[in-house]
């Protein structure tokens, strides 16, 4: 599906890639992961046909630059950062119903899956909707296309844990021949999802290796019950809490946390240490009930 050689990218005297090789078959779920500037979006894009590269590149047989209108008929593209088109959302959908052939339904279908009401929001303007809402609709959008190559810049962006979640079970939803290549700067992120995870670094792959793969949606789409008791509760964690769905209760906060989110949570609690007196997993009893006891300060 994807076969790239000796790929090199720059901007002016800076090289962006570095003789980069990679090749992915039809099916490959691929993470690709790596800091803020290792070049994951400059990767996409020249695949994409967007930027002027050196060597060589082909995806489903096409040139990204000398046949890209044949590729993006079979390749969906979802931006970290999304477009300034100046349309309404109902233009938006009506010119993906006409040109991709997509059902203006499904769409509603996926982005009402995301908690996005398009029809409610038809005649806004693209570029007043929210980040959240924007990528809401780009996604649904993408996935009710079931291109053959799915490419989204880092897909969990400007969104609340449960539309992450819900999002991650859409994706492995669609059909086993899609190939994916999923942008991250953090591989947990995508847990469960993908079959293979290459990682970038200064423009090249420092990594390429197989990872197994869920083998039941609901690992993917599940989620855990936790609870949290905090020493103090400033004002900026107890917000935190709440983006993340958390309610306060007696003796601290409670709250669900998706399966795909649980290592990036894990992080949180590590970061508030000093905060945390004492955190459990599937505790549904509160904080003397059963669990795995994380922390206890």
């Amino acid at each position: 599906m994807i076969l790239v050689q000796h790929l090199s990218k720059r901007f002016g005297r800076a090289h962006v890639l570095t003789g980069l090789d990679f090749a992915a078959s039809a099916g490959e779920r691929v993470a690709l992961v790596g800091q803020n500037g290792s070049g994951k979006t400059t990767f996409m894009r020249c695949l994409l046909g967007l930027y002027r590269y050196e060597g060589q590149i082909t995806v489903g047989g096409h040139e990204p630059r000398t046949e890209r209108s044949a590729l993006l008929e079979e390749v969906a593209f979802v931006p970290q950062l999304p477009p300034a088109f100046r349309l309404t959302v109902g233009e938006y959908v009506e010119l993906i119903e006409a040109t991709c052939r997509v059902r203006e339904e499904r769409i509603f279908s996926l982005a009402h899956e995301l908690g996005l009401d398009v029809e409610a929001i038809w005649d806004r303007p693209f570029p007043a909707l929210s980040g959240g809402m924007k990528q809401k609709l780009l996604s649904a959008v993408a996935i009710a296309r079931r291109p053959k190559l799915l490419v989204m810049d880092e897909p969990g962006a400007n969104l609340d844990p449960t539309a992450r979640r819900i999002l991650y079970t859409q994706l492995a939803r669609l059909d086993d021949d899609t190939t994916m290549l999923l942008s991250s700067h953090r591989v947990d992120e995508l847990a469960g999802l993908v079959t293979r995870v290459v990682e970038l670094d200064g423009g090249r792959i420092v990594l390429d290796d197989v990872v197994a793969r869920a083998t039941e949606l609901d690992s993917i789409a599940g989620s855990t019950q936790a609870f949290v008791e905090l020493v103090d509760a400033p004002a900026s964690v107890s917000s935190t809490l709440q983006e993340w769905g958390f309610v306060p209760t007696e003796g601290g906060w409670r709250g669900t946390v998706a399966n795909p989110d649980r290592f990036r949570f894990l992080a949180l609690m590590t970061r508030w240490s000093g905060l945390v007196r004492r955190f459990t997993f599937d505790d549904p009893r509160g904080p003397q009930g059963p669990g795995d006891d994380l922390s206890e300060r």
